[in-house]
């Protein structure tokens, strides 16, 4: 059978290499090994080929045939058979119309194997599959039907085609095609489990398989709500990250690589592409675990849902859900709300005094000044949330207007509001939950996590969509955020102080921590001093001290305790300065008496004049190139240069290829050969690692030139090859070397060199 090769591509060479670069390439491709699951049999069988490569090109005969062929297929494929024809490179298994070869059967799991280390992942799927299939007219294409023959080469070919398959994956993941690419990873994983072969190759397919499922579930859910198959399948992918997780807040291990923090970001990335009803059925199910965040987010879409489909029944169970959640966090802001949409406009009002959301309040007064109550002000706040910080979170939502007026004036809104209990017969419901007091939330920095951590690097981290809204959950217990603005030209849009958004550092707190809406914890002090009111709605220090039920007194120990409190301050400060004035006399005192008894000797002579902003002698710049001496070379200068350029060769064929030193030791032809050897190991990304011993042997001037000599020194060079990153093979040799210098501005240079033997 013909397999797609040609030669100078078998040995990762371009067409103008060297007999060196030949040569070197062959030794490359022999070292290098395959994976350690393959045969000694597949083995072979890639080497038999990488020789045949290197017998047909080092021949110098048999390669300028095969560069005729070659180019003419390259400029000409119509003319490559008559090339062909003309050379009879067909005796040779050259093919004219595709530079192909003709392999034995032997040799596939080799062609196979030299495929893959090519990148070419389709083609190895192509060829080795028909391989696979007993019947290869079958149109079942499906490999979990597919019988495959018996023989010796199977597991290798089997091998080959899932790890083509683990790396086409791979590659459709880096160019953004997650389900393409778990379908690739699907079929390698599958066709190694039906035949129970290599584990180790499952373990691995399986567990990219599990790091791409966040990425799938984003793609499938993104896609047009038409897609309700394609969709259904991501909702079930998400189903089963959150039971091997344990739920949104959980600890546990879903292997996808995402930990709190990032997980949270995932659910907020994803809200977006969910449907209000999908988030109701999701997040509903996900509260009763129980979880807090689910909680949370389900209150919203109860909210949402109700509000959008005209259906306040919905807007009752969010309220039920908020008492529940108002036994340990301040959300008397949404509580309030729910009551305005369910009508209960006394109780809103009632239970809005108690909020501390200090900026929803002055603005929901400031909208209420000419107003008895503060109703007008939270209508607008309510609408605006609504609008702005409820709908953007739902795919059918964010496009939709929130209208207070024409949600009331719904006649299924109307009837089930006049069948509900009057605002006298539900405030001692609302008062059992308002007067609970809110515990102070617990602190465990064990327990906490950074969002600062990388990446996923190829990363598996999820990059959030720059879109997004900036909210997932608000939460007022730890941390505040800035609130979003909104446009103050028109009568109807104002500036409505924000909700907050959680982090995943705040979940991992544990169960007592606060996680709620728009409303802080009552018993956070630091977001309390954040979160101030306006100064207009803060009353003056002497309006409190006169309603104090005890004002005089109050007054007379304020006045008391501050006169103190500078008494005590003057004491310590003439105390401290007492101190440093009686260490001053102490140590003047203690310096007389010892040079009194203790003289000094003085110092005889002329003394060194030396001065602190100059050196006694010139310092030389330290960019500045060290002169050798002039007059002709001596053994240390040799010695020097060799072990220069022995070292600037280590680090231009080193890892980083560092060619730019290479003529600051190098001069001539020299310069130019090494440059060439570095400049083709960086693009076969190949480097080398050398560990030198010099030792000069002689030094010969030239007596006509004093600017040149030769130098023949003695190297033991060992030498570690590797390639792609891969350590290949390793070398020791020792040589004596003749190293022709000349010296060029005042510095001796490498001209030329040989090897002596």
């Amino acid at each position: 059978m013909r397999i797609p090769l040609d030669y100078y591509r078998i040995l990762g060479l371009p067409l103008a290499a060297s007999n060196e670069q030949l040569r070197q390439a062959y030794s490359d491709r022999i070292v290098q090994l395959p994976r350690r699951e393959y045969s000694q049999a597949a083995i072979s069988s890639r080497k038999q080929l990488i020789e045949e490569a290197y017998v047909v090109l080092s021949d110098q005969k048999e390669r300028s045939t095969y560069d005729q062929l070659y180019l003419a297929h390259a400029y000409d494929p119509d003319s490559a058979a008559a090339v062909e024809n003309r050379t009879e490179s067909h005796k040779k298994g050259f093919d004219a119309q595709s530079l192909s070869i003709e392999i034995v059967q032997d040799e596939l799991v080799g062609a196979l194997l030299i495929l893959q280390e090519l990148g070419e992942y389709e083609l190895v799927l192509k060829l080795g599959r028909p391989y696979l299939v007993k019947n290869s007219g079958s149109k079942d294409n499906n490999l979990a039907s597919e019988e495959i023959h018996e023989s010796a080469e199977r597991p290798d070919v089997i091998l080959t085609v899932a790890l083509a398959c683990l790396e086409l994956g791979r590659e459709q993941w880096q160019q953004g095609h997650y389900e393409n690419a778990a379908i690739s990873l699907e079929t390698g994983e599958e066709l190694l489990s039906r035949e129970s072969l290599f584990p180790s190759v499952q373990v691995e397919i399986q567990a990219d398989l599990c790091k791409l499922r966040p990425y799938r579930i984003l793609e499938l859910l993104a896609l047009p709500l038409e897609k309700t198959t394609e969709r259904r399948q991501g909702l079930g992918l998400l189903q089963n990250i959150l039971e091997d997780r344990g739920g949104i807040d959980g600890t546990g291990n879903d292997l996808s690589g995402l930990n709190i923090d990032d997980f949270l970001r995932f659910i907020q990335q994803l809200r977006n592409h969910l449907t209000v009803a999908e988030q109701h059925k999701l997040f509903e199910a996900e509260s009763k675990r129980p979880s807090a965040v689910a909680t949370y987010l389900a209150v919203y879409a109860l909210i949402a849902r109700g509000f959008a489909q005209r259906q306040p029944a919905l807007i009752s169970q969010a309220r039920q859900m908020l008492i529940r959640l108002g036994k340990r966090q301040d959300v008397h802001l949404e509580q309030s709300l729910c009551a305005l949409l369910l009508g209960q406009t006394e109780e809103a009002t009632r239970v809005l005094e108690l909020s501390q959301e200090y900026e929803a309040l002055a603005f929901i007064r400031e909208k209420s000044q000419d107003s008895p109550d503060l109703l007008p002000g939270l209508c607008l706040y309510g609408e605006q949330w609504l609008q702005h910080e409820v709908f953007p979170h739902f795919r059918d939502l964010a496009k939709q207007q929130a209208s207070l007026k024409n949600y009331f004036a719904d006649q299924q809104v109307q009837a089930y509001l006049e069948a509900l209990p009057t605002d006298a017969e539900t405030t001692d419901e609302w008062a059992v939950i308002n007067r609970q007091p809110f515990p102070q939330a617990q602190t465990n920095n064990s327990r906490r996590h950074s969002n600062s951590t990388g990446s996923r690097q190829f990363n598996y981290n999820i990059t959030p969509d720059p879109e997004l809204p900036e909210t997932l959950i608000r939460e007022r217990s730890e941390y505040a955020f800035s609130p979003p603005t909104w446009n103050t030209s028109g009568s109807s849009k104002s500036e409505v102080p924000g909700a907050q958004i959680p982090t995943a550092e705040r979940i991992a707190r544990g169960p007592n921590s606060n996680l709620n809406g728009s409303a802080k914890a009552a018993t956070t002090g630091q977001n309390r001093k954040r979160r101030r009111r306006k100064p207009t709605q803060v009353p003056p220090r002497e309006r409190v001290l006169d309603n104090h039920p005890y004002p005089r007194r109050r007054r007379r120990t304020f006045a008391s305790t501050l006169e103190g409190k500078t008494r005590l301050v003057w004491r310590v400060f003439i105390s401290l300065v007492g101190l440093l004035v009686f260490w001053v006399v102490v140590t003047t005192a203690f310096g007389w008496l010892k040079n009194l008894f203790f003289p000094t000797p003085s110092l005889q002579g002329q003394q060194l004049f030396v001065q602190l902003n100059q050196p006694p002698i010139p310092i030389p710049d330290k960019n500045s190139n060290p002169q050798p001496p002039e007059g002709t070379l001596t053994d240390t200068t040799a010695q020097e240069v060799i072990q220069a350029w022995l070292s600037t060769k280590a680090a231009a064929l080193g890892p980083n290829h560092e060619i730019s030193n290479l003529d600051q030791i190098l001069v001539g032809s020299a310069l130019t050969q090494w440059r060439l050897v570095t400049q083709q190991d960086r693009l076969d990304n190949r480097y080398r690692k050398y560990n030198h011993n010099l030792k000069v042997e002689s030094v010969n001037n030239i007596e006509f030139d004093p600017d040149r000599a030769a130098v023949v020194a003695t190297v033991k060079e060992v030498t570690q090859f590797y390639e792609n990153g891969q350590f290949k093979k390793s070398s020791e040799e020792s040589l004596r070397v003749r190293y022709n210098l000349i010296r060029l501005k005042g510095a001796w240079r490498i001209q030329n060199m040989s090897v002596i033997s």
